[in-house]
C-alpha cells in the first residue's frame, strides 16, 4: 500500500540568483560563440565566483563509482573498490588547479568489475565496455571546448585502459593519467585473487564453510584501489607510467593514503606545466614510448590483457600497432625482474612493489641493460632519462625502500631484482605465443605462470591428453566443482571469443585450477581471455576464434591434444594429434580437422546483448583481437562500402 506523502516544505518558484557580473567585454559579445558566454552563466549559476570566470579551465575525468558519506562509509556501493576513492583524488587535483588560478571541471564515467561479473552474463559487456567508455570520455573532453588540458583518474581493468585510450586520442591536448592506486592485503587472510576460488575449493573439500566465509569477508582489506596483485588493473597502471603518461613513481600507490593524494597534486602541477610549455599527448606517445611500455610489461610479468589494450592505445595515438612478432621479440630479450602476486616466486602484494621502487626502479635496471629508449619525453616535461637520474639519487627512493624494510622486513632488492639475481631465482620470461593446427593465427600463454613442478629440466612443459570440450564456461566450472575434471585432462572452452561472448574472461576456471591440488596437471585452451591474475598452463586468445571458423571449434570430447611450451626459448604449439586409442601426429590432426564440421553445440551465447554483437562485428572488421579489438573507422567504412557495392546499392 502506498504511503501518503509527508507534508511538503514551501516550494519556491524563483530565486535572486548569484551576485556579481560576468567578466565579459563588448568584443567577447561580438565575436565569442554563444556557448562560451552561456558557459560562464552556468558556471556562475553553480556558484563559481564571477570575478574568476576568465581563468584557464582544466578537465578532471574520473571513473568514480558509488556514493561515499563524509566519514567514508557507503551510502550507495560502487561496482568495485578501485573506483571507490577516486573522488578523493579528484578533490586533491581540483584544489591544486584552483590554487594555481585555474578553474577545474569534473566529469565521471564509472566502470564495471571483472571480478564481480566472473561466471555471469555481466562478462559479456566487460571488454566491449572499454571501447564504449573511451568514446564517451573523448566526447566529454571535446564537449568542453574551453578546456586547456585533461587529467584522467582511473584504476581498474576497463576504466583505466579506456581513460588511456581517450587521452591518447586527444593528440593535440595536454593530458595526464593519475592512477587510482591499489588496495592493501589483509594482515591475516587471502588476496583478492585467491579468494575468488573459495567456491571451487569448498566444493572439492579444501575449505570449510566457516573458512570460506571468513576469508571472503576480509580479502579487500582497504576500501579503495585496484586488487593487490599484478592483474590487469595494476599492469595498466604500470603501463601508463611506462608510457610517460603519468608522473614518476605513481603506479601502485596505496589508495587513500597521503603519498597517493600528494601524487594527485603533483600531477595537477605537471598538467599546468605541460599547458604552459605547449607540450601535448603526441609529444609523449611515440613509437619509442610504446616499445618502452612493452619492455616494462615483460620485466614486470604483466597481464596478458595488455595485449588487447596497448595495441589499442597505439592505434588511438595514430602510432604503429605492435604485432605478435614484436611482443615475441620483446619477451625474448627482456628478463622478468619483479617478484609479485600472482607469479612470484614470492607472492608479494603490489604495495611492496611500490615501496621497492615501482616502475622507476625497474626502468633503472632496463636502462643499464640498454633495453629502453630514455630520450622519450614524459608528462614531467623532462625526458625519461632525466626522470631516472632524479630517481636514482632521490630521497623519495631511499625513504620508500627503507619503509619496506621497516614495515614488512622485506629487502626491496628481493621484490625488484637485478637481472643477475632474477636469473639466479629462475624467473622465466613472461609470455609465449603458441601456434599449431588448433591455433593457426596464434594464441598466448603467460608462460612465466606455469608451475615449475610440471616443467622438465630444460624448462619445457609438455602435455598430451584427451580433451574435454565445453561450449559454455558455466558447464566447465560445474565439472570442476563436481569432480569431473582430473589430473591429465585438457580442458577446451570454445566459442567464447569476441563473436560468442564478447571475449569473456574465464578467471573462475583458472583460479579454481590454481588452488586445487590437481590443477597444475590440467591444461586449459580457449578462444576467450584470462584475468591478469590467472596462472597455470592456460592458453587463450586462440585464433581464429571457433565461431569464425577456427579449427578449435571442431574439437570433440576424447580427442588427443598435444601442448608444448618452451619457457626458455619462448616457443610453443597446440595441436590436435589424433582421435583414436593412441595419440598420433599433428599431421594426422590436420586431416581430422579438415574432415569435420563444427562442434554440434557451438553457437553464439543466447544471452549475448545486441550491443556486444555490434562491438564484435566492428572490431572484427578492424583487425580483431591481435589489433587490440579497436574500432578502425577507415576499415569499417571500407567494409560497409564494399558490402553496399556487392549488393548493388547506389
Amino acid at each position: 500500500m502506498c504511503e501518503a506523502p509527508e507534508q511538503s516544505a514551501p516550494v519556491h518558484t524563483a530565486a535572486a540568483g548569484p551576485l556579481g557580473r560576468l567578466p565579459i567585454t563588448g568584443d567577447m559579445l561580438r565575436s565569442a560563440p554563444s556557448g562560451e558566454i552561456f558557459g560562464m552563466t552556468q558556471n556562475s549559476g553553480m556558484g563559481w565566483n564571477p570575478l574568476h570566470l576568465n581563468r584557464p579551465q582544466y578537465l578532471i575525468l574520473g571513473t568514480m563509482g558509488g556514493i561515499r558519506r563524509e566519514d567514508g562509509s557507503p551510502l550507495a556501493l560502487g561496482y568495485h573498490t578501485g573506483h571507490w576513492e577516486i573522488g578523493l583524488m579528484m578533490e586533491e587535483v581540483a584544489h591544486e588547479i584552483t590554487a594555481h588560478q585555474g578553474i577545474p571541471f569534473a566529469g565521471y564515467v564509472s566502470d564495471p568489475c571483472d571480478g564481480r561479473s566472473q561466471g555471469t552474463s555481466g562478462m559479456f559487456d566487460s571488454l566491449p565496455y572499454r571501447n564504449d567508455a573511451a568514446m564517451v570520455l573523448r566526447r566529454l573532453i571535446r564537449s568542453l571546448p574551453t578546456r586547456k588540458g585533461v587529467l584522467g583518474v582511473a584504476t581498474c581493468d576497463k576504466g583505466l585502459p579506456a581513460m588511456m585510450l581517450a587521452l591518447a586520442g586527444m593528440r593535440d591536448l595536454p593530458g595526464i593519467i593519475v592512477p587510482g592506486g591499489v588496495s592493501l592485503p589483509p594482515v591475516q587472510g587471502e588476496d583478492a585473487g585467491k579468494v575468488q576460488s573459495i567456491g571451487a575449493r569448498f566444493s572439492n573439500g579444501e575449505l570449510s564453510l566457516e573458512e570460506a566465509a571468513d576469508l571472503g569477508c576480509r580479502a579487500c582489506a582497504t576500501p579503495g584501489g585496484g586488487c593487490q596483485f599484478l592483474g590487469t588493473a595494476a599492469t595498466a597502471q604500470v603501463i601508463a607510467e611506462a608510457l610517460g603518461m603519468s608522473v614518476p613513481h605513481s603506479a601502485l600507490a596505496p589508495s587513500g593514503q597521503p603519498v597517493w593524494k600528494n601524487m594527485g597534486r603533483q600531477s595537477a602541477r605537471a598538467l599546468l606545466h605541460m599547458e604552459h610549455s605547449g607540450m601535448v599527448m603526441k609529444d609523449i606517445l611515440t613509437d619509442q614510448a610504446i616499445s618502452n611500455a612493452m619492455v616494462v610489461h615483460a620485466a614486470f610479468g604483466g597481464s596478458t590483457n595488455l595485449l588487447l589494450h596497448l595495441p589499442a592505445i597505439a592505434h588511438a595515438a595514430g602510432l604503429r600497432v605492435p604485432t605478435v612478432e614484436d611482443w615475441n621479440e620483446v619477451n625474448r630479450k627482456t628478463p622478468r625482474l619483479v617478484s609479485v602476486l600472482p607469479n612470484g616466486p614470492v607472492p608479494h602484494p603490489t604495495i611492496r612493489v611500490f615501496l621497492a621502487g615501482g616502475v622507476p626502479e625497474v626502468l633503472l635496471h632496463l636502462r643499464r641493460l640498454g633495453l629502453i629508449d630514455d630520450s622519450v619525453r614524459t608528462v614531467t616535461g623532462r625526458t625519461l632519462g632525466e626522470n631516472l637520474d632524479w630517481w636514482e639519487t632521490s630521497q623519495r627512493r631511499q625513504d620508500m625502500r627503507s619503509r619496506l624494510r621497516e614495515a614488512d622486513g622485506i629487502d626491496p632488492d628481493t621484490v625488484i631484482m637485478s637481472p643477475r639475481e632474477a636469473a639466479r631465482q629462475g624467473l622465466a620470461s613472461t609470455m609465449t605465443f603458441p601456434t599449431g593446427n588448433l591455433a593457426p593465427e596464434g594464441s598466448v600463454i603467460k608462460s612465466a605462470a606455469i608451475d615449475p613442478l610440471v616443467l622438465n629440466s630444460e624448462g619445457v612443459y609438455r602435455h598430451v591428453g584427451r580433451v574435454k570440450v565445453f561450449t559454455a564456461e558455466r558447464d566447465a566450472i560445474k565439472s570442476i566443482k563436481d569432480g569431473l575434471i582430473q589430473a591429465g585432462d585438457i580442458l577446451a572452452v570454445i566459442g567464447r571469443g569476441p563473436s560468442g561472448t564478447g571475449m569473456e574472461e574465464t578467471y573462475q576456471l583458472t583460479s579454481a585450477l590454481k588452488h586445487l591440488p590437481f590443477g597444475k596437471y590440467v591444461t586449459l585452451i580457449t578462444d576467450a581471455r584470462f584475468s591478469g591474475v590467472s596462472t597455470g598452463a592456460c592458453i587463450g586468445h586462440i585464433g581464429p576464434e571457433a565461431l569464425a571458423g577456427g579449427p578449435l571449434g571442431r574439437l570433440r570430447d576424447g580427442d588427443w591434444v598435444e601442448v608444448i611450451i618452451d619457457t626458455v626459448k619462448l616457443e610453443g604449439s597446440v595441436n590436435l594429434v589424433g582421435d583414436g586409442e593412441q595419440p598420433g601426429s599433428p599431421e594426422e590432426g590436420v586431416e581430422i580437422l579438415a574432415s569435420r564440421t563444427a562442434h554440434p553445440f557451438l553457437a553464439v551465447d543466447p544471452g549475448l546483448p545486441d550491443d556486444t554483437r555490434l562491438w564484435a562485428a566492428l572490431q572484427a572488421a578492424s583487425g580483431g583481437t591481435w589489433q587490440g579489438c579497436v574500432y578502425d573507422t577507415d576499415k569499417i567504412i571500407a567494409a560497409l562500402e564494399a558490402g553496399r557495392q556487392a549488393l548493388g546499392w547506389k
